[in-house]
């Protein structure tokens, strides 16, 4: 349970505080939890090394356990990790600065949440605008309004912007942006506008409206994946794969190793495990899928929004997996992990 939530927190995070009992220092939990954070690209990580009051404030034990957590998160690819030292039963360095602990001399909690840098310029990624809902009022106020709306998933669009729609590759312009019932010049992510286009084109729900270098939309996925259902997810599974705000039919083709978090890393990255009994909950592990219709996905590690995904079960509607389109993490397969055989198609 605690890492269904984590993903579904950290998806959409700009910080995680990772939360370390200086007693035990970095223990299997501290490693998934910022296993999650890197897969999940979370950039700020704190890593909060709590009750120092009850190993007497020492320094070495902090300074132990933070190089030990940023070693492992430098070597998930966490760029940016902040270790500090608190009691949140004293309030040492929760808010104030510790009398107890002079020997640091970093920002407290508090003072690190309220100015670390969050948010990104959305000019600095390509523009993606799922579409959600096709309005087409038929009015005699507007007898030939035909407006896309949704919510930018990033970047800017601009009247007069050439776009390309996925995944039919028709390419126009945008003729118009209304924003709360009025015209606009340009949108940034993530408003909810509706797009006016140039041409009459066939668009419905699912579609991607896209600026700049565009996905090549496909129907082989390859992705790393966090299992979040106590149902085992197996090769050969029927499932539902929501993208945005596009559903499809899919076929677990492969799974193709588990992610070893536990292990020490080795020279090059996280161990891979065979996985021939599929994903458990909470296991971490690299899927091939087959899907009925293409879908233009982004790398994960180029947009976030775009490049995740989840599976469902088609039979009761639960979220099976969240999914992360690429490779995550740099991972070394194990002596002898066999690879498993393709299944037949079934769409």
């Amino acid at each position: 349970q605690y890492t269904r939530n984590m993903v579904t927190g950290a998806s959409t995070a700009e910080l995680a505080v990772v939360l370390v009992d200086a007693r035990n220092g970095v223990v299997e939990q501290t490693r998934r939890h910022a296993a999650v954070a890197a897969l999940l690209r979370v950039p700020h990580v704190v890593l909060a090394v709590n009750k120092m009051d009850l190993v007497d404030y020492a320094e070495p034990v902090f300074a132990a356990i933070a190089a030990e957590f940023t070693a492992y998160a430098a070597s998930l690819g966490v760029k940016d990790v902040l270790a500090v030292p608190i009691s949140a039963l004293a309030g040492d360095n929760v808010v104030e600065p510790s009398a107890h602990m002079d020997w640091y001399g970093g920002p407290t909690l508090l003072e690190h949440l309220e100015t670390v840098p969050v948010g990104t310029d959305p000019d600095a990624h390509p523009a993606r605008f799922p579409v959600q809902y096709v309005i087409r009022p038929q009015t005699e106020e507007h007898p030939d309004y035909r407006g896309y709306a949704g919510q930018l998933a990033s970047g800017v669009l601009r009247v007069g912007d050439p776009v390309t729609v996925l995944p039919s590759g028709h390419t126009t312009t945008v003729a118009a942006i209304d924003t709360l019932g009025h015209p606009a010049d340009l949108a940034w992510a993530p408003q909810s506008v509706t797009l006016r286009l140039t041409d009459d084109l066939d668009i419905s729900r699912g579609d991607l409206i896209t600026a700049g270098t565009a996905p090549v939309p496909t129907k082989d996925i390859e992705a790393t994946v966090s299992h979040l259902n106590e149902r085992p997810l197996r090769a050969g599974d029927k499932v539902l794969l929501k993208h945005t705000t596009r559903t499809v039919r899919a076929l677990v083709k492969e799974i193709t190793y588990r992610i070893d978090i536990t292990a020490p890393i080795s020279e090059g990255g996280l161990e891979q495990r065979p996985a021939p009994q599929g994903l458990d909950v909470n296991d971490i592990g690299h899927v091939k899928l087959r899907t009925a219709e293409p879908l233009a996905l982004d790398d994960y590690t180029d947009n976030r929004r775009t490049g995740s995904f989840l599976l469902i079960d088609p039979a009761d509607g639960t979220t099976l997996t969240a999914g992360m389109a690429g490779e995550a993490f740099a991972t070394v397969r194990t002596d002898g992990a066999p690879d498993a055989p393709d299944e037949e198609d079934w769409v």
